[in-house]
């Protein structure tokens, strides 16, 4: 909300939301005054892509978590980013299924217990933020629940852009995460965040696996090629109007 109005924009009228299923879905459904479309599990991009292409004068904006858009959710976004279809996606990552018992998901870390890895998870977790850069997204960046003023010039910054935006916001769940984990409450999980190193802007982006002190924050991509609207209007401008 803070960007939209630093943007200028004295409602949401120019803009359509779109969620999948789980807590981050529910930040936009039923808290924004806003147009919105809450979908299938794991299908909030693929609805919004439909959205884009129907209403493109709309700012098209997808907000859900980890387990809807990188999980269940996966295949599409990074064919979103491949195509660079014009929305901006801000994924609520708390490293677990929150809302459906704690399971171990594809940004669990290595060696979080879980419900569904009670010795703990032995395998590698998504760098979401390089994933979706590799695909081909115009713009990604990553900042925290902790870092509440530089999210937001990221989130002003992905809706002037074409193309597909992307910022990753990682959230604190002390009911699920924390107390699975032993990660702690929502201040412990705070005083975490606050403490991940940011990126210098010439930092590389050679792919890493995240570990709970070594993920990295800041902008990973910030670059302006064709979005698919663009291929779209040059592939069939012979047709005419």
């Amino acid at each position: 909300m803070k960007a939209v109005k630093d943007l200028g924009h004295e409602d949401l009228s120019s803009f359509a939301f779109v969620s999948g299923i789980g807590c981050g879905a529910w930040i936009v459904s039923p808290h924004f005054r806003a147009d919105t479309l809450h979908t299938t599990h794991g299908r909030a991009i693929a609805f919004a892509s439909g959205l884009k292409l129907a209403r493109p004068e709309l700012k098209v904006v997808v907000i859900s978590g980890d387990g809807d858009l990188v999980a269940i959710g996966g295949n599409h976004l990074i064919h979103a980013a491949r195509r660079n279809i014009d929305m901006t996606v801000i994924c609520s990552n708390n490293y677990i299924y929150g809302m459906t018992g704690g399971q171990v998901g594809p940004t669990t870390f290595t060696g979080d217990r879980t419900t569904t890895t009670p010795y703990g998870n032995p395998e590698r977790p998504f760098d979401v933020a390089r994933l979706v850069a590799a695909a081909g997204a115009n713009y990604v960046a990553r900042w925290t629940t902790g870092h509440p003023l530089q999210a937001a010039r990221s989130i002003k910054t992905a809706l002037q852009k074409r193309g597909f935006t992307f910022v990753e916001m990682l959230s604190q769940c002390p009911t699920a995460y924390g107390r699975r984990t032993k990660a702690g409450d929502a201040v412990d999980m705070l005083a975490w965040f606050k403490k991940l190193p940011v990126r210098k802007k010439d930092d590389p982006m050679d792919y890493k696996t995240p570990t709970h002190d070594g993920i990295d924050l800041g902008v990973f991509v910030d670059r302006d090629e064709a979005s698919f609207l663009d291929s779209l209007a040059s592939t069939y401008s012979h047709l005419g109007a």
